[in-house]
């Protein structure tokens, strides 16, 4: 008998090992992408919360702004909120005509 590594058995049987996340009853990517979104913010208090409650109502204020201020660049740097009430289509095409009016002032720019 001779001893493989558990990668070169799995090619010998021409499984393709994944790379992803694990699948288990309580993964939830999103809540944890959010929970490091928090952690690594440059507010977060260095030295943890008071209360519950201080902790409650500072999550309450990041939200607040990380929904209706923050401009993420995945969705072409509008808000979350302008996303999700259709207003996102309305704030590009103001962009774009900015944009467009810039680039006619100042071609050589672009």
């Amino acid at each position: 008998m001779k001893s493989v590594t558990l990668l070169s058995k799995m090619y010998e049987l021409c499984i393709t090992p994944l790379r992803g996340r694990p699948r288990v009853s309580n993964d939830n990517p999103y809540s944890e992408s959010l929970f490091r979104t928090l952690k690594y913010c440059p507010q977060w208090p260095q030295d943890g919360f008071a209360s519950l409650d201080t902790a409650r109502a500072w999550v309450r204020g990041f939200m607040r702004r990380y929904n209706n201020e923050h401009r993420h660049s995945r969705i072409r740097f509008v808000t979350p909120a302008e996303r999700h009430q259709g207003l996102d289509r309305q704030v590009l095409a103001q962009q774009h005509e900015l944009y467009k009016r810039a680039k006619k002032k100042k071609p050589d720019r672009w």
